[in-house]
């Protein structure tokens, strides 16, 4: 079968099945545009949907059905689709996600055959930490720029609440041996659960400054597998900002946000006397306000699947598949076309073509976030 560029590629047998985006319009610079003017140049690619943790926003007590071995991409495939995001489509810097990526056993060979390829390339990824404090000065080797950990808790009984596993020691001690292999700036992220960890929000941003990490603060978005969200029972981040101001003064951050996801702010400490701040910058605190004042304008993002799907949006409800076409013998350039005219029709926010998760047209995607990749 013959492709020709700048047309639609179409299915290549059962592997390459599902829709075919639509063709760019002809004339559209290379890259990874969308119809709103942005380009995505920040990719996050899932290895893998399997988790060993159980949180109560993201996933059922029972866990979900995994992808087969077979579905999910192996290393080489994964290297040649980084391979044409960089190479071909301009992706400047890389985030590993899940599921959970220490779980994957060819974890390092993924990151040394990335890193050998692309010497300057950001890499960095997204991990719950079970496991990290093992493995941290390995992937410090193989080519890891950086990591980020999600700990919603320092309280055993809270973690164990969220998380539905007692495994708070063991991500701490990961966080520690992230920090001592050098993979910094290590960044925190935690969510927010009203009534449950919202309270010791203050404390979490305490111990996380006092170590020299930087805590991102997540808004609960519609992800979960249990399809349970709510817009009311979501602690906001306005809320986030009321929690920490009760011990901290939040001022902006003079550095630009540059298509980040997380609003940075410079902490100091509150004096309870006064209400004034006192003394120097502790250092700063992210807010990933993605419900309530969200920032799609500036995404820059792209999304690949642990079965090589492209998802354009986080809710998008439209994948496209890449790994299929990789599969029957498609080109490197059939491949960037693919990805480019799945991206062309990113919607411009939320899923829909206007913002708004509480809006009476939205659709929660039928994927969890470990099965799409954060």
């Amino acid at each position: 079968m013959s492709v020709q560029l700048g047309m639609p590629v179409p299915p290549l047998g059962s592997a390459a099945g599902g829709p075919v985006p639509p063709p760019r319009p002809a004339g559209t610079p290379t890259g990874l545009w969308d119809r709103y003017g942005r380009r995505a140049t920040d990719m996050r690619l899932s290895l893998t949907d399997k988790c060993n943790l159980r949180c109560t926003y993201c996933m059922p007590a029972e866990g979900l059905e995994w992808l087969s071995k077979q579905a999910v991409m192996t290393k080489d495939e994964i290297i040649r689709i980084v391979r044409v995001g960089v190479g071909a489509l301009g992706v400047r810097e890389l985030r590993l996600t899940g599921g959970e990526p220490l779980v994957r056993a060819d974890l390092v060979d993924v990151i040394a055959g990335i890193r050998n390829e692309h010497p300057d390339l950001p890499i960095s990824m997204t991990t719950n930490g079970v496991g990290l404090d093992k493995k941290a000065a390995a992937l410090k080797a193989a080519g890891l720029t950086r990591i980020n950990v999600s700990l919603d808790s320092l309280h055993e009984e809270t973690f164990t609440k969220l998380t539905r596993r007692p495994f708070l020691d063991r991500v701490l001690a990961g966080v520690d041996a992230a920090w001592a292999a050098g993979l910094g700036p290590v960044k925190l992220n935690a969510v927010l659960m009203r009534g449950i960890n919202d309270a010791e929000s203050p404390d979490l941003l305490a111990w996380a400054l006092d170590r020299g990490y930087e805590l991102r603060f997540i808004e609960q978005m519609p992800l979960d597998a249990d399809h349970g969200w709510t817009r009311r029972n979501m602690i906001t981040a306005a809320e986030i900002r009321d929690l920490l101001s009760k011990d901290f003064v939040l001022g902006p951050d003079p550095r630009e946000r540059d298509g980040a996801p997380a609003e940075r702010f410079e902490v100091r400490r509150r004096n309870q006397a006064t209400g004034e701040a006192e003394g120097a910058v502790l250092g700063t605190v992210g807010i990933i306000a993605s419900v309530t004042e969200p920032f799609c304008s500036d995404c820059r993002r792209t999304r690949i699947t642990a079965e090589g799907k492209i998802m354009s949006c986080l809710f998008s409800r439209e994948e496209f598949d890449l790994l299929g076409l990789l599969r029957e013998g498609a080109t490197d350039e059939e491949l960037a076309q693919r990805w480019q005219d799945a991206m062309w029709v990113k919607p411009k926010a939320h899923g829909m073509d206007h913002t708004g998760l509480g809006a009476p047209d939205f659709v929660q995607p039928d994927r969890s976030m470990s099965a799409i990749g954060g």
